[in-house]
């Protein structure tokens, strides 16, 4: 059997929600007609009429955050220590061998939206599928999210891993996980919820501040997830190289060898 590539990234685009209202990508595309005028200027006498169709080039002009589309949290994005006190890495700085390694997708599309998912839980997914962990692997977490990208309701949409699963998971090796929610964390929308009944505030963003004690990084809003077998594929999620950037943008992929 030849290799075989599932696609595990979104698409950055206009008009699909993927993000809190003011938080989404903005592109601007450019015609080959749009741009010819362009293209000739850097040829002193030559108008667009000379061009083959009177055609420039195709090319978009994007406005968006580094946290848009498919990316990758760096240790930088949720605090500027980790490991306990040392300097956070930025995207640039995180290492490459923490974003290729052995698939391991657990289901927990079940469980309802807002959940914080527990060490034990996370512990009894994986004797769901007799699987171990092993230093390099990256978890994929499978929610209900998954089936709602794109609706209005997405961002609040999908459980969330608290400081306590986690840290469950840095301290077997772990050092790359990813959702096919918006977040790690539970939507906020729940955890404002909780905050505002309990009065605690270490309940904010718990699962991404979990790295000041374990650097680690997340992929956020992959899709396709469900079509992953629990094991058996090995994932690449490469980001793009951003100088002192709390995250980049990745082509996230599950490849199965034959």
């Amino acid at each position: 059997m030849p290799r075989r590539i599932i696609d595990l990234s979104i698409s950055l685009d206009n008009d699909v929600v993927q993000d809190p209202p003011g938080y989404g990508p903005a592109i601007e595309y450019r015609t080959h007609k749009d741009s010819a005028g362009e293209l000739v200027a850097f040829f002193p006498g030559i108008t667009p009429d000379q061009l083959p169709d009177g055609e420039g080039w195709a090319m978009e002009w994007v406005k968006l955050s580094t946290h848009n589309g498919t990316h990758l949290d760096a240790p930088w994005h949720y605090a500027s220590t980790m490991d306990g006190g040392a300097p956070a890495l930025t995207i640039d700085e995180v290492p490459l061998d923490w974003c290729i390694g052995p698939g391991v997708r657990l289901d927990f599309s079940e469980f309802p939206d807002g959940h914080v998912v527990t060490a034990a839980e996370v512990r009894a997914a994986l004797d769901a599928i007799g699987h171990t962990l092993s230093p390099g692997d990256i978890v994929l977490a499978h929610t209900s999210a998954g089936a709602a990208y794109g609706r209005p309701d997405y961002v609040a949409r999908g459980c969330g891993f608290g400081r306590e699963a986690t840290l469950w998971l840095t301290a077997r090796g772990v050092r790359m996980v990813g959702t096919d929610g918006w977040s790690w964390d539970a939507p906020f929308v729940h955890t404002k919820a909780r905050v505002a009944a309990t009065g605690d505030a270490s309940l904010i963003w718990e699962g991404h501040k979990a790295g000041r004690e374990a650097g680690y990084c997340q992929i956020e809003k992959l899709t396709n997830l469900d079509k992953l077998p629990p094991t058996g594929f090995t994932v690449s999620c490469l980001p793009v190289k951003i100088t002192r950037a709390s995250g980049g943008w990745c082509r996230a992929v599950a490849i199965f060898e034959s």
